[in-house]
């Protein structure tokens, strides 16, 4: 394995990014923490490391245990970190939230159309 692996190409490589550019802008924005700290994309991880990441959908805690610069299976990805109990217990209990409280606007992809527009009127009362 390689030891010097840049923090933005082990985030995609342990798919918690779909791209690499995902992984920078996440990094610029404050979004990716080592340590507490917030990091550049060309930092380097090394095993051991503490990342708080959020993602856009959850925030993970998480051990950094191996390296990798390659993306592969998800199976093998879970194997680049080890998640912390209180952001499993965090991640289960928003994923329990979002079952039992839909966003209004989730079903809607984009710009609504007439109909959708329509829909949504009905539904909050503002016809």
């Amino acid at each position: 394995m390689n030891e010097n692996i840049r923090i933005d190409k082990w985030l995609w490589a342990a798919r918690f990014f779909k791209t690499r550019s995902l992984a920078c802008e996440a990094i610029d924005k404050g979004k990716v923490k080592l340590d507490g700290e917030r990091v550049k994309p060309a930092r380097n991880v090394k095993p051991g490391d503490k990342l708080h990441i959020d993602n856009g959908s959850y925030e993970w805690e998480v051990l950094v245990l191996g390296l990798s610069g390659k993306r592969e299976a998800a199976p093998i990805a879970r194997t680049l970190y080890e998640e912390s109990a209180a952001s499993i217990a965090r991640r289960l209990a928003e994923q329990e939230r979002r079952k039992l409280f839909r966003e209004p606007g989730a079903d809607f992809k984009g710009r609504p159309t007439k109909r959708d527009r329509r829909q949504w009127d009905r539904a909050t009362g503002d016809e």
